[in-house]
């Protein structure tokens, strides 16, 4: 499987100018490629090189291998671009964003990412040193922060390209690594159950409830800040809200790294299989009043559901996603569905058995059990394809009833990673 590590490197501030040029200089012929591409209907790779490489070389100076990886770079987004248009993830034909998307050709930003192979970028991992293609020549002993895992998993396992990144003055390197799998646990004892919500982000069936409370007062903080400096609109006020920057990001993904880290180990300890809910398209699904919205949109559950699923093939431990409809009315002890068992956000109270638990525990428990179900009878099914690699999030969950948004089949659809 392929992981990505990601390296922050240590330039002087003239080696750091050559880097700048030099991703200037790439993404400037990249957006030049792309508006040629997008006037004369141009997407292939091939086909695209005979008209703009000779021209993508001698005017912005970029090298054989530079000027290849550009088009490339262009050729790729058009194909995300289509792939996006073909997923409705840009909305409906004819809405602003759509046209947007589809009337313009594609631009690049300055300090946009570069794909690096190894003609253009050679490692000394030992010195922790780089050495990379500039459009000044080749700037070498570029010295790279990286953990005693990063350094060994980057000796065994680094296959193919590296992307160069400039983010707020900061430069890093992102390499491909190819990294083994263990072969998969084809006979659990049983499943994890995981329901995923915005109070608490993730609840297992064993009762355990991981980042809370406590998380969201944090980001509401944040949000409430954020809100103050923009209505401020000064030069100081806007300095703030730059160095604040994908903070709220950074935090989110760190939380599902460690949610995710941790419920695997959990899986693979106790000898158990992970059960997901399947949340395709909950956004499109749920109707929400404008207070919540925010609220709603403030966690990427897809990217935890990611995490899990890759952290989970390296440790050989089977993810099986299950149609979410019911599982927050259902009791998990009599199997009794109504309205009326969620007594509130926290509580759950079966109105025919008189079982009481705490709702999202007992929504992981449903989750659990369909799971298992599943596994049992031997549904044949594969999970679907991850989506095209992205840099803003993705799908959420709202946090107290979310999991009756699905009213759609409530057949069992097993997906197994």
């Amino acid at each position: 499987m392929k992981l990505v590590v990601q390296v922050k490197l240590l330039p002087t501030p003239l080696q750091a100018k050559a880097l700048e040029a030099t991703l200037r200089a790439c993404n400037e012929a990249a957006t030049w490629v792309g508006q040629l591409a997008f006037e004369r209907d141009v997407k292939n790779n091939f086909a695209l090189r005979k008209l703009t490489y000779d021209e993508v070389k001698a005017r912005w100076g970029l090298g054989a291998q530079a000027a290849q990886h550009v088009i490339k770079k262009t050729c790729d987004a058009y194909a995300t671009l289509k792939a996006n248009i073909k997923a409705g993830n840009l909305g409906k034909p004819g809405s602003k964003r759509y046209r947007r998307a589809v009337e313009s050709p594609i631009a690049f930003r300055p300090e946009g990412a570069q794909p690096y192979d190894d003609r253009m970028l050679s490692w000394q991992i030992a010195e922790r040193r780089v050495s990379v293609w500039t459009v000044t020549g080749r700037v070498k002993n570029i010295a790279f922060n990286a953990s005693p895992e990063q350094l060994a998993t980057l000796a065994l396992h680094r296959r193919g390209e590296s992307d160069l990144v400039c983010r707020d003055g900061l430069w890093f390197l992102l390499a491909t690594c190819e990294i083994p799998e263990q072969s998969l646990n084809i006979e659990p004892v049983d499943f994890l159950g995981i329901d995923l919500g915005i109070v608490n982000i993730a609840t297992t069936s064993d009762g355990e409830i991981m980042a809370g409370r406590e998380l969201n007062r944090v980001r509401s903080r944040e949000r409430k800040l954020r809100a103050k400096l923009q209505k401020k609109n000064t030069p100081s006020a806007n300095r703030r809200l730059r160095k604040r920057r994908r903070k709220e990001a950074r935090r989110a993904k760190d939380i599902n790294h460690k949610i995710a880290k941790h419920v695997v180990a959990e899986a693979e300890r106790t000898d158990r299989g992970i059960a997901l809910e399947d949340l395709t398209g909950i956004r499109e699904r749920v109707r929400l009043a404008k207070p919540q919205r925010a609220t709603h949109s403030g966690w990427s559950f897809a990217q935890l559901g990611a995490f899990i699923a890759y952290k989970a093939r390296r440790a050989g431990v089977p993810v099986v996603h299950v149609d979410p409809a019911y599982t927050s009315r259902t009791c998990a002890e009599c199997g009794h569905i109504d309205k009326a068992n969620r007594v509130s956000q926290a509580w759950f109270a079966c109105r025919n058995c008189g079982f009481v638990d705490h709702a999202d525990r007992n929504g992981s428990r449903n989750i659990r059990a369909r799971a298992w179900e599943l596994w049992r009878r031997g549904a044949q099914s594969t999970a679907p394809a991850p989506l095209p690699r992205q840099r803003s999030g993705a799908g959420r969950k709202r946090s107290t009833t979310s999991s009756d948004a699905r009213s759609a089949s409530p057949s069992l659809q097993r997906r197994v990673v």
